[in-house]
């Protein structure tokens, strides 16, 4: 009718209003990126199963390094890759029966330790920063004669040293309060609860040789934060573009003349 005016909501992608959410290339990339996502978010876990395993230590011996009930993560290793100042996790029957224990490895196969000078702990005649023990603490409450560390062993002892059954307390067995380097399970490499984070690197320790090289903890949380951030994004993609694509059409119209 002549003096009638309309408007008409212009269709949706070509003339259908039923085209698919988003261009096929967004589409596609979405796709691709929860596909992704999810290998490197599944991975990254079975990465880490395979190569840590979670502890929770039951005593303060560790602390404040590591607290009683804590829950630390500790890579698999063999006890040839242990270096002075790793914390180890090991079973040793002549310690403790049916329980592993967790302590911090001070000397090595060959190295002459003993305490204290100047209240440090010394180690092949070398005075031992030692950070981690708790503030204003010695490195040990009393003195113990040099012990050469015998090949193939461990000489460890507890952040906590008021209090730690370490290789202190064994020092009238055989092994002069030693343990062998296969009795090592693994080497820990951070609190995961609470959320403490990766263990510091025992400095005091690098004029005697090299340290241990951290594991691959940060890389393996990377991986499951990125996969988690494209599964999430790769996902919302089409929920998104609806919503934009749903905007934009309900504010194309086009007004009718009279006819």
């Amino acid at each position: 009718m002549g003096g009638e005016s309309m408007t008409r909501t212009a269709p949706h992608s070509g003339g259908t209003g039923t085209g698919p959410v988003g261009s096929r290339t967004g589409q596609r990339l979405s796709g691709l990126a929860v596909a992704l996502g999810i290998v490197l978010f599944l991975g990254g876990f079975a990465w880490g199963a395979v190569v840590y395993r979670p502890y929770t230590v039951p005593t303060s011996s560790m602390t404040p390094t590591i607290d009683a009930g804590d829950r630390v993560l500790a890579q698999r290793v063999d006890g040839g890759e242990i270096h002075r100042g790793d914390v180890v996790v090991f079973n040793d029957k002549s310690w403790v029966t049916g329980s592993a224990v967790v302590k911090r490895v001070v000397a090595v196969g060959g190295d002459k330790v003993s305490c204290c000078t100047d209240g440090k702990l010394t180690v092949n005649g070398k005075e031992i920063d030692e950070p981690y023990l708790p503030k204003g603490s010695l490195a040990e409450i009393t003195d113990f004669p040099s012990v050469t560390v015998p090949e193939g062993r461990l000489f460890l002892l507890g952040d906590e040293r008021q209090g730690s059954l370490d290789s202190t307390a064994h020092l009238t067995d055989t092994a002069n309060g030693t343990v062998a380097r296969s009795a090592v399970t693994a080497r820990v490499d951070a609190v995961v609860w609470p959320m403490n984070g990766m263990l510091k690197k025992p400095t005091g320790f690098e004029e005697l040789g090299a340290l241990s090289t951290p594991g691959p903890l940060r890389l393996i949380v990377v991986l499951i934060v990125v996969g988690a951030v494209l599964v999430l994004g790769g996902g919302a993609y089409g929920p998104i573009a609806k919503r934009l694509g749903g905007r934009r059409a309900g504010s194309r119209t086009e007004p009718l003349g009279g006819r």
